[in-house]
């Protein structure tokens, strides 16, 4: 029987609790599933590609057919050097499905061996996204409902504790004078 490769594309600054269901459910579905960060330029990420990489590692320990990479260029070709057959993503909402389909087509026309499957995220994690993480912590919220648990810890180190704001204080009225 034929080994079925899948790759998990995307950047993965940081993984979030919604990319690792996408990865448990794919590495359910597949012989090896490959999470590819990829090296994006016009980005400038919190992580580097080699952290993000180790952070998958980390956070996949619990699944043995589950590889973490990194590579630039096409995902296609990518995908084509480790003669993987599918592309998996994840998608939160409908705005996703339409981007993620324009590229589906795109990909196909780029090699025609690829799939592209679609997994829908679970409901719990359909607002998840590594820029909500980021925002949460980078004013000091917490995010361990929100990142695997190896996660946790790097992220808070990359923001410095924001202090509270203090409420207004309130003052009472002045009483008016007549003039």
């Amino acid at each position: 029987m034929t080994n079925i490769v899948a790759v998990y594309p995307g950047s993965f600054d940081p993984i979030t609790l919604g990319h690792l269901d996408i990865m448990e459910r794919g590495a359910q579905l597949f012989d090896r599933l490959v999470v590819a960060v990829l090296k994006n330029p016009n980005k400038t990420p919190l992580f580097s590609v080699e952290e993000r990489v180790v952070l998958i590692q980390r956070s996949t320990a619990h699944l043995p057919n589950v590889d973490a990479d990194s590579f630039s260029g096409l995902t296609v070709d990518y995908a084509r050097r480790i003669d993987a057959k599918v592309l998996i993503r994840g998608l939160r909402v409908m705005s996703d499905f339409e981007a993620e389909l324009q590229m589906a087509h795109t990909n196909k026309t780029l090699n025609d061996h690829i799939e592209t499957l679609f997994l829908a995220t679970r409901s719990d994690y359909s607002f998840l996204s590594s820029s909500v993480v980021k925002e949460v912590a980078r004013f000091g919220g917490p995010v361990d409902h929100l990142v695997p648990a190896p996660v946790v810890t790097e992220i808070q180190q990359c923001f410095p504790t924001v202090p509270p704001v203090p409420p207004p204080t309130m003052h009472p009225p002045t009483p008016q004078q007549d003039p």
